[in-house]
């Protein structure tokens, strides 16, 4: 099943859009906080965004910007305003299209249906992480905290994505190993340790400073 983010501040065109797609067998979830629109997508992960051109304080172009700087998640525009210039400055912008309002409902369920089949040939797409505002890519092994963007090595990116997976947890040193050992490298703990901290210092380089914590004797934990 696919997970559709509708971000639309008009409840009734929000609800009618939720309803009718999850008749046509979509999961969705409606975003109510304009101003966490990333925290939903991360906690969400959705293979497909509804977004609406106008929105409290921050409008549809920020938005997706913000997708685009971290995922390329189809993204389909629900506007009003259906000129031509719209429809470049959306595609410019990131969006894979745009359906103007009053529309049908049947018409935007093909759409959206055509877009999946584009972008993923109806295969699940990688999940984004967040974690108080950090965002994690691990299928472009990236991480993305206000506004900036840091390239992570492959073990780097193993190590956070084990972190996230278990965000709250203590990750003992050992599971960590285990899962660098599955890049086919050999890990010893002077290694492991010496990863962690470039990855701290990445991370404090974006500004999410303290991030990882060290438990004396049991592992690490994302705080």
């Amino acid at each position: 099943m696919y997970r559709l983010l509708i971000v639309e501040d008009d409840p009734i065109i929000a609800g009618a859009v939720a309803d009718s797609l999850r008749g046509w067998g979509y999961e969705t979830r409606i975003v109510t906080d304009f101003e966490q629109v990333m925290r939903d997508f991360a906690d969400f992960d959705p293979q497909m965004v509804l977004l609406d051109l106008k929105l409290p304080r921050y409008g549809g172009f920020h938005w997706c910007r913000e997708i685009r700087r971290i995922s390329t998640v189809p993204i389909l525009f629900l506007t009003s305003a259906g000129d031509n210039l719209t429809a470049v400055t959306a595609m410019n912008m990131g969006a894979d299209d745009l359906i103007a309002k009053p529309f049908d409902l049947g018409v935007l369920a093909a759409k959206v249906e055509a877009l999946l089949r584009r972008a993923y040939g109806f295969a699940p797409a990688t999940p984004v992480h967040e974690h108080r505002g950090l965002l994690h890519n691990p299928a472009e092994a990236t991480a993305h905290y206000a506004g900036e963007q840091a390239a992570l090595t492959r073990n780097e990116n193993r190590i956070l994505q084990t972190l996230m997976e278990h965000r709250g947890q203590v990750v003992s040193r050992e599971l960590l190993m285990t899962r660098l050992w599955e890049t086919d490298s050999y890990i010893d703990e002077n290694t492991l340790t010496v990863n962690v901290a470039r990855l701290r210092r990445k991370l404090d380089g974006l500004g999410a400073q303290d991030y990882i914590q060290t438990r004396k004797g049991e592992g690490y934990l994302l705080g």
